[in-house]
């Protein structure tokens, strides 16, 4: 049975209980949240089995993603046929989680895919998740492909242990007329594939017509959905249009159909957005998907970031996860312009790993200031060592600190004699020892007959 089924019988997993225990949750508040379709646990039953001792691939540590916990991030992997070495991905992979992605994706279109795929799957212990039609097309032109042919593809990768599909199940051959009017058009790489496949053959998404025997193959081995947007906006000017929304409401209609039938769901969503819209697409989805998590790419608040779009996409990020979002996908300094390297990796997950945090905090999730009242201690106390400790980038921060000529009692920001810290300290010291004297003299002093 699949986390959700199981779920649904009142049946606590040993991957809820792992994610209670994460979150600080009780197991029956996350069983009962993924019952109803608003935490998915993505948890492979190959990749989950050595985590428990079985005889499964990998060594997964079960996360969940929801509203009701904090908010995850993914950091995008992958080889192009420009560029393939599955070491390299695995050491994107590594750092990827040890600055802290919760989940990654493996999106490589150059090199022998189920190498790689297989490699990266042995040495996760997060969630990995792919997008399955990149293998369709590899060897055949995807115009080529039957409808089996891209069933037999989501079975062998359900086998190998693959976490969640982004599979583009929502674009039909009715959006594309609204499509055509864009001004950026489809950016998705798998929407763009199916497009052509439907416009070559005039007829519908072969995996929407195939929805039922995708959930099939998904529940079998416990792979999650994550219902790509293969309509997308890649430009603020098509943000929230008719053929985003056309779309979503179909992806609405899906993940009903894959709740039925025992699936575990997420929905992917935008995209380029002005940061003005990124409340009503956060609402839209909730209302139309009947509030299964929403895994978003940034949003990217402005066009204009080349080399760091990283940043644009974290202050989108930021607004989605406060008023929506459950699951952010990082953009690196990279994005638009090539294939991101380890250095990309790490500062596209250190940004949005910011993002999901500062969004937790405003949420008012239990503990997640704990740590940034931590480092004002530390901060206040000129204990060096302690906020290199709490830095979400430990590495960075003591290399910037070692360039600066420390001193213990201040940094070279300020010097010695300008350091507010350190005066304020001293001054406000004084202050409240003055304020205990003037108490004590004005404590009432016992009688003499006392």
């Amino acid at each position: 049975m699949t986390q959700i089924q199981e779920a649904r019988a009142g049946r606590t997993t040993p991957a809820v209980e792992r994610v209670a225990q994460r979150e600080g949750r009780t197991p029956q508040v996350v069983r009962e949240a993924v019952a109803a379709g608003r935490v998915v646990i993505p948890a492979n039953r190959h990749h989950l089995d050595a985590a428990y001792g079985g005889a499964g691939q990998g060594r997964l540590d079960p996360i969940g993603i929801g509203r009701l916990l904090r908010t995850k991030v993914n950091a995008n992997l992958g080889t192009s046929p420009d560029a393939s070495c599955k070491e390299e991905e695995r050491i994107k992979m590594d750092l990827a989680i040890r600055y802290g992605a919760d989940a990654v994706m493996d999106l490589s279109t150059g090199g022998d895919l189920d190498a790689i795929r297989t490699h990266l799957i042995e040495h996760a212990s997060v969630p990995l998740g792919t997008v399955p039609i990149y293998e369709m097309h590899q060897h055949k032109p995807i115009e080529e492909l039957s409808p089996r042919e891209m069933l037999a593809v989501l079975e062998k990768q359900a086998r190998q242990g693959v976490d969640f599909f982004t599979i583009h199940c929502g674009i039909l051959r009715e959006h594309l007329p609204l499509a055509a009017q864009r001004l950026a058009g489809i950016v998705s790489r798998g929407g763009s594939l199916l497009a052509a496949w439907m416009d070559r053959h005039q007829k519908q998404n072969p995996l929407y017509e195939h929805f039922d025997e995708i959930c099939e193959i998904m529940r079998a081995h416990d792979v999650a959905f994550s219902l790509g947007d293969g309509l997308r906006p890649g430009a603020l000017a098509d943000a929230s249009d008719e053929a985003q929304f056309a779309e979503l409401r179909t992806i609405g209609e899906l993940t009903r159909r894959a709740h039925e039938m025992g699936c575990q769901v997420m929905v992917e969503g935008p995209g380029h957005v002005p940061f003005d819209q990124i409340e009503q697409n956060m609402r839209l989805e909730e209302e139309l998907c009947d509030g299964a998590p929403f895994y978003v790419l940034g949003p990217i608040v402005t066009d204009i970031g080349a080399g760091y779009d990283h940043i644009a996409s974290a202050i989108g990020g930021t607004a989605a996860a406060y008023y929506g979002a459950s699951f952010l996908c990082y953009v690196t300094p990279t994005e638009h312009l090539g294939l991101p390297g380890p250095e990309d990796v790490r500062e596209g997950v250190i940004a949005h790993r910011i993002a999901a945090h500062a969004a937790d905090i405003a949420r008012g999730l239990p503990g997640a200031r704990d740590r940034d009242d931590a480092m004002s201690r530390a901060r206040t106390n000129f204990d060096w060592k302690r906020q290199l400790e709490l830095a979400l980038d430990p590495t960075r921060a003591r290399r910037i600190r070692a360039s600066s000529h420390p001193d213990e009692d201040y940094c070279s920001m300020c010097g010695r004699e300008w350091c507010a810290v350190r005066r304020s300290r001293d001054v406000l010291a004084r202050r409240r020892a003055q304020g205990r004297t003037e108490e004590s003299e004005a404590s009432p002093r016992p009688s003499g007959d006392a």
